[in-house]
């Protein structure tokens, strides 16, 4: 049993060590997994910044866009080291200042300096001519709505939208910041149709601007469906208080991957006659089930959605007993467990909460 629990935590160990390396385009590094990712059998190259540093803080969006460009590549790693962090280990490879980009050729842990300017564009010719590869600027399309005076107000003040509009201005060091992370918000939105992450170069279009009241970058509004005057957006700017605050105020349940929680679709009114109808004696179910019909008309939008499928997991459930729903919702986890498209994800997960309500 011993060697079984040590095996146990090893695989563990190293399945939480691969998901952390895996979790984004550029790799962190530390003293525990430097010499483990770096002089092996690819070219590396590293960033030795501070979180506090603005010149890092510009220069990120470039970084974690050479980052993707490079992800496919087996051959080099795009990786990155926080010195507040991992003093000694920035100390040991010379950091003085920050950002300090050097590269590690394969098999070697001797690492030449990059003394180039910092930009996507300059960096990935680097590492094509260091690393032997042939990588090309990959043209990622934004899920950011670009916002100008022509469509400001049929995406602003459309009654049907949560919307949260960025005003920046192209020069601002915040704003570049921002903007990484700005983009995996609206990329964990991009399924929902009724929530838009927006942005208007308040620069360029300074009356926009002054319209509403921007004196400073980045300015964040948000225009709740209820309220087109807009109001300032004082959260915080890391992708996980975003997300809190989007499924608070507009009722969405996605997590930071932008895969949907376990509340995603769940109406609060319709599980409580969903567990009527479980408790409620035979002859009663109908009667309930007409309440649940009810109810769902309701209902508007995305919630429709939701209320139809309450209504047919419900006659499901009458017409061929709870076993029935328990085997439904494990044939669903089964394709959830499969390769499939994020907006089959989605069906699948709502129609998963959904039919759970009723496995009791």
């Amino acid at each position: 049993m011993g060697g079984f629990r040590i095996w146990l935590i090893t695989l563990t160990l190293a399945f939480f060590a691969a998901a952390s390396l895996a979790e984004d385009d550029v790799v962190v590094l530390t003293e525990a997994n430097f010499e483990k990712e770096v002089g092996q059998d690819r070219g590396a190259l590293v960033e030795f910044y501070a979180p506090w540093c603005g010149h890092c803080k510009k220069l990120a969006p470039d970084y974690e866009k050479l980052g993707s460009n490079f992800k496919k590549a087996k051959s080099v790693l795009i990786s990155k080291v926080d010195c507040d962090d991992q003093k000694s280990l920035c100390s040991k490879y010379g950091v003085q200042g920050y950002p300090t980009i050097q590269w590690f050729p394969k098999g070697s842990l001797d690492p030449k300096k990059y003394e180039g300017p910092r930009t996507a564009e300059a960096l990935i010719e680097f590492v094509n001519n260091e690393g032997g590869t042939n990588v090309k600027i990959a043209s990622v399309p934004s899920s950011v709505v670009i916002l100008t005076p022509e469509n400001f107000d049929q995406v602003v003040l459309d009654s049907t939208k949560d919307v949260l509009v960025e005003f920046y201005a192209p020069w601002c060091g915040h704003c570049k910041s921002l903007a990484p992370v700005y983009e995996k918000l609206a990329n964990v939105y991009k399924l929902d149709e009724d929530v838009v992450i927006a942005n208007v170069d308040a620069d360029k279009y300074k009356n926009l601007a002054e319209k509403y009241g921007v004196t400073g970058y980045p300015t964040l509004k948000f225009f709740p469906k209820t309220n087109k005057a807009g109001e300032d957006y004082d959260g915080g700017r890391d992708l996980d208080a975003f997300i809190t605050f989007f499924n608070e105020k507009c009722g969405t349940s996605r997590d930071t991957t932008g895969q949907l929680t376990s509340q995603a679709g769940i109406i609060t009114n319709l599980d409580s006659l969903v567990k009527e109808i479980i408790n409620a004696a035979t002859d009663e179910r109908k009667t309930i089930l007409s309440k649940l019909e009810e109810e769902i008309l309701k209902l508007e939008g995305s919630s429709m959605r939701y209320g139809k499928v309450y209504l047919k997991a419900a006659k499901s459930y009458l017409d061929k007993g709870p076993e029935y729903c328990k085997k439904e919702v494990e044939r669903l986890r089964r394709l959830l467990d499969k390769s499939i498209s994020p907006s089959k994800a989605d069906e699948f997960i709502i129609k998963k909460n959904i039919i759970s309500s009723f496995v009791a």
